[in-house]
This record gives structure tokens, C-alpha cells and sequence, in this order.
């Protein structure tokens, strides 16, 4: 394992200190958050107590047989990203980060399709696997007349990064196909709902996600399954036959909880034959590109980079 970005470790554990000494200051995420709080927490941008930027470069469309998703088409088109937002599966939106992605727009050439997936707890799983599976059909079948391209990417942060490795398991093993997607772009995401060890010993720390949070965000995905249910292949990707799937880039910073998934995501992705660059970043805690980090314009430029190339 490589630990990148040492040199900003100062800042990131300055900032990391920061927001744990802020927390009494933010609503909770808790197992079953009650209404005004969700509405909060659905409100604001993810990480933060403002309502999210909208930029009128957004076209919000509804494709697929009624699934909403939210569209950035720059002048030049070289591909199609097809990205699925964070947020626990039960928070956030596909216009929860306009700017973001209508730079990455613009910088990598790529089309930007956000997926507006229904969330927990009022459509639990399967709701949100589905509508992102329908998406990424319709992209399939209709990116070349749409956005003039069949080069097709992948990718999302956190709840997003878990649901992108879902959807490309569910186009090989419901619809047959491989190869469409040509890479994964997949930001420290959680592949293993039964917790794996990092999850479990992480314990109470203030920062964006703990093991509390982490734990009340599966009950909300996945209220009726136990540990033994979610780790089920089509729950948990960590346990899935990864054979067929598309290089991928997998991030994770070394104070996430979610650090493990990452680093047995890598080694099982790479052992069913695809290639995989693997970034572990020091210091950094889960959710770490919402904030105006040193190593947050780092990252966004390696991810604008791999999605430009791949």
C-alpha cells in the first residue's frame, strides 16, 4: 500500500481536528433519523450547512423509464461519465454538486450524467440499485445518439462508489454485457455491508462517518437484512465474481473507516484480471473531497486526469 499526499498531512489533520471539535454544531446522522433532521441533512450540501449550488449549465432530464438524472454537456464530447452521488444512500442529490461536476465537464471532455436515485428510507433496497441500472442501460443503448460517443465511464463517491460497482455487476449478470463501461472511478465507497474490520474498530470519532454512521446507514439501506444477508454478493460487491469488470481507480483516505473496503476492493479487482491504480491518501477522512483541502485539489485533478484518459 502507497500513502499519498504525507506532505499535506499538517493540514489534513488540522482540518480533520477542526471538524470533530464542530460536531455538536450538526445535526446527526443517526439509525433512523426523524423527519425535520433528514429534511436537514437532504437540504444542504453533503459535509455542510448551506443549500448546494445549482448552475444553469445543469439539464435536469428523465430518461430510462422515469428515472431523473441531472446532465453536463460541454462543447467538446469525448465520452460519457456516468456519476452516482453519495450520501449513505439516503442523502444527497444528483444537483448537490453542480460546480464539481460541471468542471470536470469541461476539463475532462466528458459528458456528466448524474443519477437521481430514490432514496432510504422511503425506497430502500433495491430502489436505488434499480434506478441506477436502468440509467446506465439507457446510456448503453443510447450515448452515441444522444452525446455522439460510446466511450463510456463510471464512478462515485462513497454510497455512489458502492452503487457503480452494483450497476456494472448488473449489466454483466442480468443483461450480458462487458466492456461497455471502460473504466470505474470509485471514491472511498463501502463494498462490504456486513462491516468490515477498519468499519467495526473506527468507533465514535466525530469526523463525516464513524462506525455509528456507518452501521445507521446500512439499517436505512437494507432495514429488513442482518449482517449474514447483507454480505450477499448483490448486496455487498466486496463478495461478488469481479471477473469482467473494467479498470478502475480506487481512493480512500487513511482515516476513513472505509479504508479496508478499498484495500480488499483493489486486491480482488486486480486478481480478477483488471488493472487498478489504487490512491491511500495520508490523513484524510471519508468524505474529504467536499471540503477546500490541498489534497482535495489534488485528488479532483488525478480524478479529472483518469477519466480523461482512461
Amino acid at each position: 500500500m502507497t500513502i499519498t499526499d504525507e506532505d499535506c498531512l499538517a493540514e489534513t489533520l488540522a482540518f480533520n481536528e477542526q471538524f470533530e471539535a464542530t460536531a455538536a454544531s450538526r445535526p446527526t446522522r443517526g439509525e433512523t433519523p426523524d423527519a425535520t433532521v433528514l429534511a436537514t441533512l437532504r437540504r444542504n450540501r453533503l459535509g455542510g450547512n448551506t443549500p448546494p449550488v445549482r448552475l444553469p449549465q445543469g439539464q435536469d432530464r428523465v430518461v430510462a423509464g422515469g428515472v431523473k438524472v441531472r446532465a453536463f454537456v460541454p462543447d467538446h464530447v469525448d465520452g460519457v461519465y456516468l456519476h452516482i452521488h453519495g450520501g449513505g444512500w439516503a442523502f444527497g442529490s444528483a444537483g448537490g454538486q453542480d460546480e464539481r461536476l460541471w468542471h470536470l465537464a469541461g476539463q475532462a471532455r466528458l459528458a456528466v450524467v448524474s443519477v437521481e436515485y430514490r432514496l432510504a428510507p422511503e425506497h430502500p433496497f433495491p430502489a436505488g440499485p434499480d434506478d441506477c441500472e436502468a440509467v446506465a442501460r439507457w446510456l448503453v443503448d443510447h450515448a452515441a445518439a444522444e452525446f455522439g460517443t460510446q466511450r463510456l465511464l463510471i464512478g462515485g463517491e462513497s454510497a455512489g462508489a458502492h452503487l457503480s460497482v452494483m450497476t456494472l455487476l448488473r449489466l454483466r449478470d442480468r443483461h450480458g454485457i462487458t466492456g461497455a463501461f471502460r473504466a470505474a472511478h470509485l471514491l472511498f465507497g463501502p463494498y462490504d455491508l456486513s462491516m468490515t474490520p477498519s468499519q467495526r474498530s473506527f468507533g465514535s470519532k466525530r469526523l463525516l462517518s464513524n462506525t455509528d454512521t456507518v452501521r445507521g446507514s446500512y439499517e436505512l439501506f437494507t432495514p429488513e437484512m442482518g449482517a449474514e444477508q447483507r454480505r450477499a454478493p448483490e448486496v455487498s460487491p466486496l463478495f461478488a465474481d469481479l471477473v469482467g469488470l473494467p479498470p478502475a481507480r480506487i481512493v480512500v483516505g487513511t482515516e476513513d473507516p472505509l479504508l479496508d473496503d478499498s484495500l480488499f476492493l483493489a486486491q480482488r479487482w486486480q486478481r480478477a484480471g483488471a488493472s487498478v491504480q489504487l490512491g491511500v491518501v495520508a490523513g484524510a477522512m471519508h468524505g474529504f473531497t467536499l471540503f477546500p483541502l490541498t489534497i482535495t485539489e489534488r485528488e479532483l485533478r488525478r480524478e479529472r486526469d483518469f477519466l480523461a484518459t482512461a
